[in-house]
């Protein structure tokens, strides 16, 4: 049990440099892996998802080593994996799960995935089944892990995904590149494409068709190690731009995000709420940064549909801590995949915001909050439900009341943002 923070007296100050992005960390080890040469990343994020990522490619056959957040990667080629003498376990990450199967299911050998019970409780058919039609041989265990994936020669496929998913979409462009002959991917709607752009980095050739959803994957390439310097998370940074939007007399500044038009979806929703934040873009090659700073403002309600969710899937709980304290009711819909998350994030984020008087109604998909009722604590034990996020997202809600909160699962926020609470006090100072 952690006693959190409570309201600041004079509001929160400083720089941040926040962790690496989960997303290119990831996607930077299994490229680097499948690369010839050296890859060499800095700015690594070392959270346990990211080191269950580093772990199960050692397993695999990967010479990697790691000097803090600077992770060196030799690659062994496309076909140069090696086959597991026990089970990779993924630990609690999902990206992690998803993107090696569509890797694993094109190598020559077998392998079994598993997890800890959040993330065996996650769907796995999403992905097993458009595998399938490119001849993948995998069995889950009624949809989830444990998986079992016998490697196997793959086809081109051309496939149009049924969910909004850069997991999936990742899962599948890993297997195409496996496949004899080009495959062709259409996604229901953008989703975030750092697959794609780091691909195109390593030299694989994939294109994306002006529409913005119809993407291209060119087989059997040979991809070259890289030195890269991981962005700083938007989805870390988020946490401090909520606290800093809604906490008087604050000002912030967090030093190269990645300001991916991806992952911007809370950057867009905080302007579109009145939220008072300037951008000082810096010149790249690579994924565009730049340095925030964010200072507090009333803010308008605002109503978010589908079409506004996979740009900010991740950041939704702290768009719903905007809105209880925006001046109007805030309507969030089409957010279903919230509930398949590592735990139910919308039934977690009412429970808990309840707790704290806020006055939340819970909807199939998503919530309906009216900012304009005054909070009051009606329990001052807060739950992470296991779940990193909501556990960052509540710790920024106790600086928002004068009254001493506990949570429950605080080390939970490990999978994602180990130095969280040690980068809240340097702006508490």
């Amino acid at each position: 049990m952690r006693a959190l923070k409570g309201k600041p007296a004079g509001g929160l100050h400083g720089e941040l440099v926040v962790p690496g992005d989960k997303s290119i960390s990831h996607r930077g080890i299994m490229l680097g892996a499948i690369s010839e040469g050296i890859t060499t990343l800095t700015h690594f994020l070392t959270s346990a998802d990211c080191l269950s990522t580093l772990a199960a490619f050692q397993q695999l056959g990967v010479p990697i080593e790691r000097t803090g957040t600077t992770v060196t990667v030799h690659g062994v080629g496309l076909h140069g994996l090696k086959a597991s003498s026990k089970a990779l376990d993924m630990g609690n990450s999902g990206t992690t799960t998803r993107l090696i199967m569509g890797l694993l299911a094109g190598q020559n050998f077998s392998s079994t995935l598993i997890g800890d019970a959040s993330l065996s409780k996650r769907p796995m058919r999403r992905v097993s089944e458009p595998l399938a039609q490119m001849g993948a041989e995998i069995t889950t265990t009624d949809g989830h892990l444990p998986v079992t994936i016998s490697g196997k020669p793959l086809q081109a496929v051309n496939y149009h995904l049924k969910v909004a998913s850069a997991q999936v979409k990742s899962a599948l462009i890993l297997a195409a590149l496996q496949a004899r002959h080009p495959s062709t991917l259409v996604e229901i709607q953008p989703t975030r494409d750092h697959t794609e752009r780091m691909l195109r980095a390593f030299g694989g050739e994939l294109t994306t068709a002006a529409d913005g959803v119809t993407i291209t994957v060119q087989p059997q390439p040979h991809l070259k190690g890289q030195a890269m310097t991981i962005p700083g998370d938007m989805s870390s940074a988020a946490f401090f731009m909520t606290a800093a939007s809604l906490v008087p007399g604050s000002q912030v500044t967090l030093k190269d995000v990645g300001l991916n038009e991806t992952r911007t979806g809370l950057l867009n929703i905080l302007r579109e709420m009145g939220g008072a934040i300037s951008i000082q873009t810096e010149p790249t090659t690579g994924e565009p940064i730049g340095d925030l700073t964010i200072q507090p403002a009333r803010l308008k309600p605002i109503d978010i549909g589908k079409a506004q969710i996979p740009a900010v899937i991740d950041e939704l709980p702290l768009v719903a801590l905007l809105a209880a304290k925006a001046d109007g009711v805030s309507h969030i819909s089409g957010a279903e995949e919230l509930r398949v998350k590592e735990t139910d994030r919308i039934s977690a984020i009412v429970t808990e915001f309840k707790k704290l008087g806020i006055a939340i109604e819970e909807q199939p998909d998503g919530f309906i909050i009216d900012g304009r009722q005054p909070w009051h604590v009606e329990d001052p034990v807060l739950d992470a439900h296991d779940d990193h996020r909501i556990g960052m997202v509540l710790s920024i809600a106790a600086l928002l009341v004068q009254s001493p909160l506990k949570l429950k699962g605080a080390d939970s926020v490990r999978i994602s943002y180990p130095e969280f609470f040690d980068d809240l006090d340097k702006l508490l100072q």
